[in-house]
């Protein structure tokens, strides 16, 4: 057995069903072991996607992600495939092939210092130097990446180690790393004192991150916001914890969330952040979250508790595990009033916008999109003003939402539709981007059309780069500046080079008939929806 057959055997024996990348010399032993392999290699085509598919995969199937590229610019560029997970906390094993060990720090052809290059961005990366080591380090790689917080691992393969000849090869049962011990566990006396604070509070919130989705603690949120009726808000990636319409539901609070949710918020006399960072995004002013209130932060990283704001109440752990104790504990409250105060403020308070009729209105779009998808669809928004409107106006019934909130990436949402499509053909996947975020990754249409993945796309045209144009808007009172998208592709000549089908949608008038087209059967179309170049996040 090679070193590259050793690494194929590692990835079968982590139940790995599909590996997106890029091939090239230095990486090619891998690929070629792989071949006598029932392991499926999806073919991206730019490096960056290849962390983005492996990355939806991840994200509904809750195991690692895997991709392999090459050495020097394959694994340069897939960097910020690898810092999109990190920030979103998404499990993913990175494998990037290197130039012969005896040739590394010679700058010779296709050289980069990738384990370097990726310190910031990694929750650990390897360096293989002996075969005889590649079960060891993927069975550690695969464990770090989806415990505790997780997020991506980078394994780098010199072309020789790959090459050579390993005698025994024992995959291990289990995983002891004696200076990582996550913990899983809430600390019981934490619990009570969150417990006693529960039974005290007249205006309680749950603020719930994404960290909450990553422990697949949907289930017991719900159970417990329901069982003593505790009012939800949720940040940008923790949309979807509950069903949007769900009573105890109040939306993503934050700069561009609903002025409701952020006023519950405000006004609660005790929080609860459940996996969430405390980030800018989600909460811009910290001070605002402890004055006049009892601030608990429960997060299975310990370096995020204290890092933004300070908590009266830490509590490490497992969102799964400790929402599951606090379902054991029995406590008596009495919260009515505030989910009538609530109630008023989500009847009083939300968006007013007021559409160019001779557009698509994109807010309204997305809602009647929402109610025809189906039950477990997964939306999959890209970044700028498409997601914000995503955010705000898509109803999440008992599918997924998927967005990167962290990083930031555009071009995130087609190769990870195309992801989370592989994962599962049954479910109906809708990926939503701006055409400034299609143009940096639609040459994976020809990644769908090669392998038949019938991911359905929404392009919301307006011809610039809205997020950016917006900002230039109000900031530099509309002295706009590198935000003109003139020159983009046509698209309905674009979608028959790929033999795709097209439609496009002018105005409201028709909607409701395209919308049920575009969704009517599990074939991949591409829809453009021209927006008001003017038209504003709100």
């Amino acid at each position: 057995m090679l070193g590259a057959d050793a690494i194929v055997k590692c990835l079968e024996a982590e139940g790995v069903t599909y590996v997106f990348g890029y091939p090239g010399v230095a990486i090619c032993p891998f690929y070629n072991s792989i071949l006598d392999s029932e392991i499926k290699t999806i073919l991206i085509r730019t490096e960056q996607n290849a962390a983005h598919a492996a990355s939806g995969l991840a994200r509904v199937t809750g195991r690692a992600g895997v991709c392999a590229v090459t050495s020097g610019p394959g694994a340069t560029n897939v960097i910020t495939g690898i810092a999109t997970a990190f920030a979103d906390s998404i499990p993913l094993v990175c494998i990037t092939g290197q130039v012969d060990s005896s040739l590394l720090g010679s700058d010779v052809f296709q050289e980069a210092d990738i384990t370097g290059a990726v310190e910031s961005f990694v929750k650990y990366s390897y360096l293989v130097k002996d075969a005889e080591e590649i079960p060891r380090i993927f069975k550690e790689a695969f464990y770090i990446a989806n415990s505790g917080r997780k997020g991506p691992v980078l394994i780098d393969v010199p072309i020789d180690v790959q090459n050579a000849v390993v005698t025994r090869f024992r995959y291990p049962q289990e995983v002891n790393l004696r200076t990582y011990k996550p913990t899983v566990k809430g600390h019981t006396v934490q619990i009570r004192k969150v417990v006693k604070e529960l039974s005290k509070a007249k205006r309680p919130i749950i603020c719930a991150g994404g960290g909450v989705l990553l422990s697949d603690a949907e289930k017991e949120l719900r159970a417990f916001a329901e069982k003593h009726r505790i009012p939800v808000v949720s940040t940008m990636m923790g949309i979807g914890v509950m069903p949007t319409r769900h009573p105890m539901y109040y939306g993503m609070v934050g700069n561009n969330g609903h002025p409701y949710a952020n006023r519950a918020m405000n006004e609660s006399d005790l929080l609860i952040m459940v996996g969430a960072r405390v980030a800018d995004r989600a909460v811009s002013q910290p001070d605002l979250i402890t004055e006049n209130k009892v601030l608990v932060h429960i997060d299975v990283d310990p370096a995020e508790i204290g890092k933004n704001v300070g908590p009266a109440i830490p509590l490490v752990g497992d969102a799964k595990h400790i929402i599951q104790d606090f379902l054991e504990e029995e406590f008596t409250c009495d919260h009515d009033a505030w989910i009538d105060v609530l109630n008023g403020y989500r009847s009083t308070m939300g968006r007013v916008r007021k559409p160019n009729p001779a557009y698509v209105d994109p807010a309204e779009l997305i809602r009647m999109l929402s109610e025809r998808m189906e039950d477990d669809a997964v939306y999959v928004a890209d970044v700028g003003q498409n997601q914000i409107w995503s955010c705000n106006y898509h109803i999440v019934k008992n599918g997924r939402f998927l967005t990167t909130g962290g990083m930031g990436t555009m071009g995130y949402s087609i190769p990870a539709a195309l992801g989370v499509k592989l994962a599962d053909r049954d479910r109906q996947v809708v990926a939503v981007c701006g055409d400034g975020s299609f143009q940096m990754s639609m040459m994976e249409l020809a990644t769908m059309r090669q392998f038949d993945v019938p991911v359905k796309i929404i392009v919301l045209k307006n011809n610039y780069l809205g997020m950016v144009r917006e900002y230039q808007h109000y900031t530099y009172r509309d002295n706009y500046s590198v935000v003109d998208l003139a020159g983009s592709p046509d698209l309905e000549k674009l979608a028959a080079a790929y033999d795709m089908k097209f439609m496009r949608l002018a105005t409201m008038e028709r909607a409701k008939e395209t919308i049920d087209a575009f969704l009517q059967n599990d074939e991949a179309v591409l829809l453009e929806c021209l927006i008001d170049p003017m038209d504003l996040v709100k």
